[in-house]
């Protein structure tokens, strides 16, 4: 297969703390929603890929989980998938919070300690900071790494998006689109379906649910004719969570259903039946070998 000329693609890691906006990032770049996004921290768990085509090039974002000092085994496993994400990377991108009180120069330096691949900064938030903070602001992440650009956006608003893509392409490696140009992701439906579910738990419950839960995709089967049928284990560590999660009634756990099936139904752009039971699988967050059964 004949490369096409100055054709260019690879893999862009998106880094940050948690809850500095890199999910909406990705989905306003990729224009739909791939990566799931609530007001919580440590919404993203795993490494999402999202695939951008061009007319000279392909970049493979990936999304990863804010970068945290890990409490526990599963966030152990998490901060794996940012130095995979990392390694994996040509180029990378860093995210803050430019609207944050306080900047953590030291924090981004040591995150960066090491990373000999080029950094792009995007201080992210700018609508919500005054313009006469930003260039000091920009002066302070100057003299803490060589940083290949540095990009003041609203990813939220979509304001100096245009200026992310050129510079990325700029730094990518010249070579062959690893995808089809069709592509928008190499991840399987299956895994959408279970993190819609995870996100419509963040955004119903308080507290530490939403952290103790897993799901897990049991059966999914297309029925051409009649509605898909899917069939969704939600896991969490404790009887009491349990209950929590289901509600009175159960009326909890089918507001999450209803949420989750109506947001389904528009990715996959079919009816779903979907029916979701609740398990308990103690401690899993904990365990080694329970988190690797789950798959993380």
């Amino acid at each position: 297969m004949e490369k096409p000329e100055n054709f260019k693609s690879g893999y862009v890691a998106i880094l940050g703390r948690p809850n500095v906006g890199k999910s909406t990032l990705l989905n306003q770049l990729l224009k739909m929603k791939l990566s799931i996004v609530t007001p919580k921290p440590q919404t993203t768990r795993k490494k999402v890929l999202g695939i951008l085509n061009g007319e000279n090039f392909q970049i493979i974002f990936i999304d990863t989980p804010g970068i945290i000092d890990p409490t526990y085994n599963l966030q152990k496993v998490m901060m794996k998938y940012v130095r995979h994400a990392i390694e994996d990377a040509d180029v990378v991108i860093y995210m803050v919070d430019a609207s944050a009180p306080h900047q953590h120069f030291e924090e981004v330096q040591e995150h960066l300690n090491g990373v000999e691949k080029p950094v792009v900064l995007l201080l992210n938030k700018i609508d919500r900071v005054k313009k006469d903070q930003l260039l000091p602001m920009i002066d302070g992440y100057r003299q803490i790494h060589p940083f290949r650009a540095i990009i003041p956006i609203s990813a939220l608003k979509g304001d100096g998006l245009d200026r992310v893509i050129p510079e990325l392409v700029k730094l990518l490696p010249e070579g062959h689109p690893y995808y089809p140009s069709d592509y928008i992701t190499p991840e399987q439906e299956r895994f959408f379906v279970a993190e819609i579910i995870r996100e419509k738990i963040f955004l119903l419950y308080g507290e530490e649910i939403p952290y103790a839960t897993h799901v897990e995709i049991e059966e999914f089967k297309e029925r051409p004719g009649h509605k898909d049928y899917i069939r969704a284990v939600i896991y969490v560590e404790k009887n009491s969570q349990k209950g929590i999660l289901i509600g009175k009634q159960g009326q909890a756990l089918k507001r999450v259903g209803q949420l989750a099936r109506e947001e389904i139904e528009v990715f996959l752009g079919r009816p779903v039946y979907l029916e979701l039971f609740v398990k308990v699988n103690e401690d899993w967050r904990k365990s080694d070998s329970k988190i690797r059964r789950l798959g993380y």
